[in-house]
């Protein structure tokens, strides 16, 4: 992949595709993403930020008469393990991430399908029976944990639904029940699309955002293991490591630390409406001058200190988006 290295630290490599909002239909066993041939997306904009997630849609239903149809918004999985993510909103609350819904300038309320998925299977009545809450990390799903019965924690952890975790922190060795199932989630509501005529819709919501203590795809300035997995996720080039290996560099003479963090948004549910987005733009915004940030795009500029933005027209998505942020440890 060739990539280019942008003034505030951005590289840009091969193109992929981006979109996501998607019709659905309701089963006994949840939603399932369906096509449509009769509705069209017109325009899409997309602001991807760590603090926020902002997306602007236009719809048409290109048919003679109204459609009514189940709209579903498909969250990035939410994984749990060793590397766990670092921000998801509010833990304890049902709409985690904040998300709202507006159409035509009317607030909707959208209902919340929530899924467990450990080893390939569906768990999720398992941890319903258990009263575990589903998100995997919260304090109210930590304390479930504990409470489990000794045969069902046997069971689980010898199922791969959850692991022990052994530590010190200065009391001893201590050890704690961690979950590693990941959590689908998806939005939905029922709409109508009048024959015709545009439909406006919008999403904000605060991202779930991962990350680890130190930049794990370089060491000793040099590509680690995980090297071939960020250039095919975030299309990390030479150049980038290249800066990457300044910034490590740096941290070993008494500079700032540099952490990864990571947003990823679910993109290809967006090839589901009738023909491609006539009009896609998305907006990146890193945050803060110092940071630097890596994702695949086409035609990306620089439009202010912070953001960098790319426009398509007819845009087909056949990938989802994954960002990579570089943040200072001091910052």
């Amino acid at each position: 992949m060739r990539g280019i290295l942008l003034a505030g630290g951005l590289v840009l490599c091969a193109s992929q595709a981006l979109a996501n909002d998607t019709t659905a239909e309701l089963t006994t066993g949840g939603l399932i993403y369906v096509q449509t041939s009769d509705v069209s997306m017109e325009e899409e904009n997309l602001y991807i930020s760590r603090e926020e997630v902002l997306v602007d849609y236009v719809f048409r239903n290109t048919g003679d008469k109204e459609i009514e149809s189940v709209i579903a918004f498909p969250m990035p999985d939410v994984v749990g393990g060793s590397m766990s993510d670092i921000a998801y909103g509010d833990p304890e609350a049902d709409n985690f991430l904040g998300f709202s819904v507006v159409q035509d300038g009317r607030q909707i309320k959208p209902e919340l399908q929530q899924r467990v998925i450990a080893t390939g299977v569906d768990r999720t009545d398992e941890l319903l029976a258990q009263k575990v809450p589903l998100l995997p990390y919260s304090d109210k799903t930590a304390e479930a944990l504990k409470s489990l019965p000794a045969d069902v924690k046997q069971r689980w952890i010898a199922e791969g639904l959850i692991y022990v975790d052994g530590y010190d922190a200065g009391k001893g060795l201590q050890e704690d029940l961690r979950p590693t199932w990941t959590l689908r989630s998806a939005y939905w509501w029922k709409t109508k699309f009048p024959a015709g005529k545009p439909v406006k819709v919008s999403h904000r919501y605060k991202p779930s955002v991962g990350g680890t203590v130190a930049m794990s795809f370089i060491q000793n300035g040099k590509p680690a293991y995980e090297y071939k997995s960020y250039v095919e996720r975030y299309c990390v080039d030479d150049a980038f490591m290249k800066t990457a290996a300044k910034l490590e560099a740096a941290a070993g003479k008494s500079g700032p630390n540099y952490t990864e963090q990571w947003v990823s948004y679910v993109l290809t549910t967006g090839a589901n409406w009738s023909g491609p987005i006539s009009k896609f733009k998305l907006t990146v915004d890193k945050g803060n001058e110092k940071d630097y940030v890596s994702f695949c795009g086409s035609g990306v500029k620089k439009v202010g200190p912070t953001t960098f933005e790319m426009s398509a027209t007819d845009f087909n998505p056949t990938k989802d988006l994954h960002v990579l942020f570089l943040t200072a440890g001091d910052q």
